[in-house]
């Protein structure tokens, strides 16, 4: 009897674990894929360590939700990182999603495309798309997902940090003549979270990898104007937390310090936290000594006294 009642117990509570753990899985797009072209080339996955996604051919939303009891009705858009090549998804996407969850704060994991001529039309404008289409999208569910439509901010490390604060920089208040309702949305994130991020495409100090995948190796200057991000920032630039490491040396920390310098200039409320060691890409740091440790209780702290 003992032995059988210990087997229920621990059924009992991997299915709650099971249940705390499930996510909904859905596509950016309802309809065409905006700059996308037929071809047969197929999405790669390899987990070594890390799960490495390339070659997204259908971008997608993961969404991991708080239970209801414990939800504050603030959600974060997580972009991977991955130098536009790969996407780090677990590394820097779910692992983020269950550590937001845990503070009662919606986790949505965004599949977006890398930059390909072979599978699209215009490679450059293609994760910025993404992106703008996954804030109206969950804007769109908010109530649903209970929500707050007025609570949804964008984060994102590396090279996803430059593809969040590009969407802090660049967005619109939705088309409210247009007949998809999702499209009515604002791409406009409430706040941003930017961790150890690629701003600037200022080639003295730029992450190569990042703006030639992105805008190609010999890129008109529009377009490094376009995607310096730094020299985008609005008045309406949403309110900002930063944390870098002074010894990246894959991106260095400066592109934190310009961006940040930007949005003091435009009067954006702006949190930074640098870090003498850390170095990059450590995420949530939970296998790292050092200071950077403390950027996850910094930025949970922040988020709760956001405006």
């Amino acid at each position: 009897m003992n032995q059988f009642f210990l087997v229920f117990c621990f059924v009992l509570i991997m299915g709650s674990v099971s249940a705390q753990n499930q996510s909904l899985i859905m596509d950016l797009y309802p309809g065409e894929i905006p700059f996308q072209k037929v071809t047969q080339v197929k999405e790669v996955s390899k987990s070594e360590g890390i799960v490495r996604i390339s070659n997204v051919q259908t971008p997608q939303i993961q969404v991991f939700l708080p239970s209801k009891s414990s939800a504050n009705g603030q959600a974060v858009i997580i972009c991977p990182g991955g130098g536009y090549g790969i996407l780090a998804y677990d590394w820097e996407g779910t692992d983020i999603a269950k550590w937001l969850n845990s503070h009662g704060i919606a986790g949505i994991v965004l599949k977006y495309r890398l930059p390909s001529a072979i599978t699209q039309t215009s490679p450059h404008l293609v994760p910025m798309s993404d992106g703008q289409q996954a804030i109206r999208l969950v804007r769109h569910h908010a109530e649903e997902w209970n929500i707050d439509p007025d609570k949804i901010g964008i984060m994102g490390f590396s090279a996803g940090g430059h593809l969040a604060s590009t969407l802090g920089t660049h967005f619109d208040s939705g088309n409210p003549g247009s007949d998809d309702p999702i499209l009515q949305q604002s791409c406009r994130p409430d706040f941003m979270i930017l961790g150890y991020p690629v701003i600037s495409f200022n080639e003295k100090f730029t992450h190569i990898g990042s703006r030639n995948s992105l805008i190609g190796k010999t890129p008109e200057a529009k377009w490094v104007n376009y995607f310096s991000n730094e020299e985008q920032i609005r008045s309406d630039t949403p309110p900002t937390f930063i944390f870098h490491s002074q010894d990246d040396t894959g991106v260095p920390v400066k592109h934190s310090l310009m961006f940040y310098e930007g949005l003091v200039a435009k009067k954006i409320p702006v949190e930074m936290h640098l870090y003498p060691l850390g170095q990059h890409g450590y995420s949530l740091s939970l296998n790292k000594e050092g200071t950077q440790k403390d950027w996850p209780n910094s930025c949970i702290n922040w988020m709760k006294h956001l405006q």
